[in-house]
């Protein structure tokens, strides 16, 4: 199935939908109101990758997260996490596996200082 949404292609297939070239909304809608509220607002790439996700509250945005990919691949390089002033709240790098699985997170402040990180640990049965 195939569907144009804002001038980009959603393609669905047996896993999930692929997405290229298109913004996506999610609105929150109130019982019994006409009105509708932006919630969310994800932006994806020619490849289908996510570049940006805002999320929005009442009185605006309320974090945007810009993500960087590794050439054309869909591993994340770095994602920059910005407040609801547009200003870096954090930057986040990934380090990877020889499978391809994330094998950790560097949380940076926005002065560049590691300031924690995150290792993932996968069990397969």
């Amino acid at each position: 199935m195939l569907c144009l949404i804002g001038g980009g292609v959603w393609a669905q297939n047996d896993k999930q939908p692929v997405r290229r070239n298109v913004v996506v909304r999610q609105w929150k809608v109130k019982n019994g109101k006409q009105t509708r509220q932006l919630d969310h607002q994800s932006t994806f790439d020619s490849l289908g990758r996510k570049v940006e996700e805002i999320e929005y509250a009442s009185y605006g945005q309320k974090e945007r997260i810009v993500t960087e990919y590794e050439g054309n691949t869909k591993r994340i390089s770095r994602e920059v996490v910005y407040d609801d002033k547009d200003k870096v709240r954090r930057i986040r790098k990934y380090e990877y596996n020889a499978n391809g699985t994330k094998k950790k997170q560097y949380n940076y402040k926005p002065d560049g200082k590691l300031s924690s990180t995150k290792e993932y640990e996968y069990s397969y049965k």
